[in-house]
């Protein structure tokens, strides 16, 4: 069984407040948002709208997956790749996933220029990530354990033992626990409770 080394990830671990950049009267107003689907990314942009109903643009990048695997940016009527992959630039930077990065524009007159929307949108993606308390979580595998009750000391000792977490657990005669173990523990795990005499278990592929 395969088990991948790297079983960090960082995240965002709650909106941003409200970060504002200014430059020759465009006013920028920047948001960070953890999200995990892109029906929450879609719920986030569509309440940004309704409060910025006047502003011009809404750029926007995200990124989602663990293995920071999905990415899309938006130039929302801005020149190519002058809003959204600037904005993506500083997701990458901060090497975050799971998270969605929104600047909002209000045009004031004068033009800046593709260079000058460049910086301006990678500043205000700057500040809304400065503004956000980043953390560091572990990717887990998850695996269900099957064994009858008499097995309960045995199995409990070593989930005691190894400091695993118990994700559900159903307790008859015959008992099923699913837990969650660090993805570099995880190989390891598995060995351990497959070794355990009268004790089965399967990874689940969901996780």
């Amino acid at each position: 069984m395969e088990f991948s080394e790297k079983d960090t990830y960082r995240t965002i671990s709650k909106a941003s407040k409200e970060v504002l950049y200014k430059d020759r009267g465009s006013k920028f107003y920047g948001y960070a948002y953890p999200v995990t689907n892109e029906d929450t990314i879609k719920e986030y942009l569509e309440t940004l709208k309704k409060q910025h109903h006047n502003a011009r643009h809404w750029c926007y990048a995200w990124q989602l997956g663990v293995d920071y695997s999905s990415y899309r940016a938006n130039d929302d009527g801005e020149p190519s790749n002058s809003a959204g992959m600037p904005i993506y630039g500083q997701i990458q930077s901060f090497e975050v996933t799971n998270i969605l990065v929104v600047v909002v524009r209000y045009f004031g007159g004068t033009k800046l220029g593709v260079g000058g929307l460049i910086q301006a949108y990678k500043n205000t993606a700057q500040l809304a990530l400065e503004a956000s308390k980043i953390v560091k979580r572990t990717i887990d595998e998850s695996f269900l354990l099957s064994f009858e009750y008499a097995e309960m000391n045995t199995v409990m000792r070593l989930i005691k033992e190894e400091n695993i977490r118990i994700v559900r657990q159903e307790m008859e005669l015959q008992c099923a626990f699913e837990i969650a173990v660090r993805k570099k523990e995880a190989e390891r795990i598995f060995d351990l409770f497959k070794n355990t005499y009268k004790v089965t278990i399967k990874k689940l592929e969901n996780s």
